[in-house]
């Protein structure tokens, strides 16, 4: 007889997780002003997969606002090869959750033999925790964020400081309030896919990274379903020739200034895919976090949505998320 799997719990850490990132933000801010002191080049966000993906938020609010170039690498191309801009100067943040990605291990080794200083949110004691000159151990998309805001907090830039701190002091509960929120219209959607052929998954600037990472992470690996990621714009470029009423299509629609390329996106899909599903972090109330501070923490949103979906779509499908053919199990 088949086992059923319970529905998980919507996180009951999840506040704990994120208190335990932000309990860390004042020895954050000092390893990246000392960085900034001795002449901050360049930035440096290195991980694969999951932790890849976790580097988004950071990456994108640093574009828009910091006065340093910064940069996003998967751990293998830094190993394959190492940038001409990464060294002295450089700042390298890497992470990995359980500390052990063979890959990222070898590039907070490679990264650190350029004479950049290396950082990364890791598990103590795991070998990338003891590959680097200074580990964390805060959840790694709100570890990567604080290290942005503390670099733009040191080089000066002119952001509403009083309402971040507010933000943030409010994030763990607001975060977990949106999963609640969302959890009906999540599970909706994991019945309604749970037997298509193919999931399409979109989203654009620091939501893009949960549309990769829901079709990869979640759909492919976790649940050996066909699914595929794409960004709210290249979306037009040539994969919506293939969407029609029949499709699944799932859709993050963020808070921040690629918000048009989103709803772009939504008014396609209403008018050509009928079954299409859009997540909208703006529906939500996020209690306590102030209206100037949703677009730089609304992809942490879509993150924990993204999990949330994932149990979903375990517990409709009775699929174990901790399945693999070949992860951890063989050689590769």
């Amino acid at each position: 007889m088949t086992q059923v799997l319970d529905l998980k719990p919507i996180d009951a850490d999840t506040e704990e997780k994120l208190s335990g990132a932000i309990a860390e933000r004042d020895r954050i801010r000092e390893v990246v002003a000392k960085a900034v002191e001795d002449g901050l080049t360049n930035i440096w966000f290195v991980g694969a997969g999951g932790s890849l993906i976790c580097s988004y938020p950071a990456h994108y609010v640093l574009q828009q606002h910091a006065s340093v170039p910064t940069f996003q690498l998967q751990s293998d191309e830094l190993n394959c090869s190492i940038p001409k801009l990464m060294g002295k100067g450089s700042l390298v943040v890497l992470a990995s959750y359980t500390g052990k990605t063979k890959e990222t291990v070898e590039a907070a080794k490679t990264a650190s033999g350029t004479g950049a200083t290396v950082i990364a949110g890791a598990k103590e004691g795991s070998p990338l925790a003891e590959a680097v000159s200074i580990a964390f151990s805060g959840k790694s998309d709100l570890f990567e964020l604080l290290v942005a805001l503390a670099v733009l907090e040191a080089t000066g830039a002119d952001l509403p400081w009083d309402e971040i701190e507010t933000g943030l002091a409010a994030l763990p509960a607001a975060v977990k309030a949106a999963v609640e929120e969302a959890d009906a219209d999540l599970a909706s959607i994991a019945e309604d896919f749970k037997d298509d052929p193919v999931t399409y998954v979109l989203g654009s600037g620091p939501s893009y990274g949960w549309a990769y990472g829901m079709a990869m992470c979640f759909l492919q690996e976790m649940q050996w379903k066909h699914a595929a990621g794409f960004n709210s714009g290249e979306f037009f470029q040539g994969a919506f020739e293939v969407i029609d009423n029949d499709s699944a299509v799932i859709l993050w629609l963020g808070e921040d200034a690629s918000r048009p390329m989103g709803e772009r996106a939504q008014a396609f899909l209403k008018t050509y895919a009928a079954r299409a599903r859009t997540i909208d972090v703006a529906a939500l109330e996020l209690p306590g976090v102030p209206a100037s501070v949703r677009p730089i923490v609304s992809p942490l949103v879509v993150g924990a949505l993204a999990n949330r979906l994932a149990q979903r779509y375990e517990h409709t499908r009775n699929h174990s998320l901790e399945n693999r053919h070949y992860m951890f199990k063989v050689d590769y």
